[in-house]
């Protein structure tokens, strides 16, 4: 359940209130928005407790969070979290864009590529050092070699980092060089994993399953704001149905129906959404009239030569023009870029 909480009550009264919920044995998730306060209670029979709090000064009224889906619900938060990292928000008017190679692959080329993005407006540089691919023969990432590379591309050229994890072990390692965390497709349901990147405090990127549902997307962010980290950024990227033509089907249906729900940062990744190269600048600029945060976008100065996903990464050229298009459209919109 979700405790309303007067904002002129003194910071003693509000005390009280968070320590009887602990002293109950749950745990308190706070809520501090313009107008209100609002405390969720979370756990299997809080609702017994409702009397207790109605009687306790500040608490002007109590409700039940009907979604299974609690912290990540617009009954939880009324008001979209923005995210603040390095200066950039996202959540907020301003549309994000993260770009970079599917993996990184030298220490020439990341350097190069993130050069290249930020000249032409990027905010983030995307990379993976760990990649999950479908067959074991494929490349499977350098690891924290790869990591270093990044960081050398990001004190060149001042992009924070966004890189996948893949397992527990590999999160002490990840964090001393990520701003972003990225949690991929195929590990949306490790829920042990969740559950850690839950504990840090760096904000993760959570992306859709290919066979996952907008309900399990939202359930998978709740292991991680469930931990205490509530800066979860989700992303749609694409997902399986019985069409043939493109990689995935981008689902652009989830963009206003994650936010009628929801109050996190919904960003869109339209490499993986379709897989084809000259189709990825179009879904870009209908994922951002859809209503989308931001774009997760795959660039290559040589994507014939790409260890990984090379046919649906932009080339330099077309990177330039997109963002150009895209300034043109979030102008008419009343967004910035």
């Amino acid at each position: 359940m979700i405790l309303v909480i007067n904002n002129k009550i003194s910071e003693e009264q509000f005390n009280n209130i968070i320590n009887k919920i602990k002293e109950l044995g749950f745990k308190p998730h706070i809520s501090r928005g313009v107008k209100k306060t609002v405390v969720g209670m979370i756990g299997e029979q809080a609702e017994r407790y409702e009397e207790l709090f109605e009687s306790m000064e500040g608490v002007e009224h109590i409700s039940e969070i009907e979604k299974p889906f609690k912290l990540a619900s617009r009954e939880f938060k009324e008001e979209n979290t923005v995210i603040k990292i390095n200066n950039i928000e996202i959540g907020s008017n301003n549309v994000v864009i993260i770009a970079g190679p599917c993996a990184v692959e030298t220490k020439e080329s990341i350097v190069e590529i993130a050069k290249l993005v930020k000249s032409a407006g990027a905010h983030f540089l995307r990379g993976g050092a760990y990649k999950p691919r479908t067959s074991p023969y494929s490349f499977q990432g350098l690891g924290e070699e790869g990591l270093k590379y990044l960081q050398e591309a990001k004190n060149i050229t001042g992009l924070g980092i966004v890189t996948e994890v893949m397992s527990m072990e590999q999160i002490p390692i990840i964090l001393n060089y990520a701003d972003i965390v990225q949690i991929g497709a195929r590990n949306i349901q490790n829920f042990d994993l969740l559950k850690e990147v839950g504990k840090i405090n760096k904000p993760v990127l959570l992306k859709r399953g290919m066979a996952t549902t907008v309900k399990e997307l939202l359930m998978s962010a709740e292991y991680i704001m469930s931990q205490g980290n509530y800066n979860v950024i989700l992303c749609e990227r694409g997902i399986r149905t019985f069409e043939d033509s493109t990689r995935f089907t981008l689902d652009l249906n989830a963009i206003p129906v994650i936010k009628s729900l929801s109050h996190l940062p919904v960003i869109v990744d339209p490499s993986h959404g379709i897989g084809i190269r000259n189709h990825v600048p179009t879904m870009a600029k209908a994922s951002v009239v859809a209503g989308a945060d931001g774009l997760i976008i795959e660039v290559h100065t040589n994507p014939e030569k790409a260890l990984s996903d090379g046919a649906q990464s932009l080339l330099p050229e077309q990177f330039i023009k997109l963002m150009q298009e895209l300034r043109k459209i979030v102008n008419v919109i009343g967004r910035d870029i």
